[in-house]
C-alpha cells in the first residue's frame, strides 16, 4: 500500500487547511485509517481516525470541534480538514492505514504510513 499526502501548507492563525490522502490500493477502502502528526522534537501523536465504513470516527482532545476527517471510497481517498488553527498544530501530518477496519489511536494501530505533509501555522 503507497499513501500520499498533500494540502499542508503555511497559513495564519484561525485560517483553515484541507489534507488528502490517498491510497493505491483498493485494500485500505476495508481498513481504518487515521491521521498523526509530529512537531519538532516530539513524539508522533494521533489526531483522527475513521473506520472502514466511515461510520465511527475518533479525535484526539485537541482537534475535537476544529477538524473533521472523512473517507471517499471511489477515490480510495482520506481528507482532514482543519479548522480554526493554531500554531501548536504546527506540525508534519501522516496518514496511515490501520491494521483493521476499526479506528485506533496507536501508532501499533497502523502498519502502512505516508510520507507527511508540513503544515505550519504562524502567529
Amino acid at each position: 500500500v503507497q499513501l500520499q499526502a498533500s494540502g499542508g501548507g503555511l497559513v495564519q492563525a484561525g485560517g483553515s487547511l484541507r489534507l488528502s490522502c490517498s491510497s493505491s490500493r483498493r485494500t485500505s477502502s476495508n481498513n481504518g485509517m487515521g491521521w498523526f502528526r509530529q512537531a519538532p522534537g516530539k513524539e508522533r501523536e494521533f489526531v483522527a481516525a475513521i473506520s472502514w465504513n466511515g461510520i465511527i470516527t475518533d479525535y484526539a482532545d485537541s482537534a475535537k470541534g476544529r477538524f473533521t476527517i472523512s473517507r471517499e471510497y471511489a477515490k480510495h481517498t482520506v481528507s482532514l480538514q482543519m479548522n480554526n488553527l493554531k500554531p501548536e498544530d504546527t506540525a508534519v501530518y501522516y496518514c496511515a492505514v490501520a491494521r483493521s477496519s476499526l479506528v485506533g489511536r496507536s501508532l501499533r494501530d497502523y502498519n502502512y504510513w505516508g510520507h507527511g505533509t508540513q503544515v505550519t501555522v504562524s502567529s
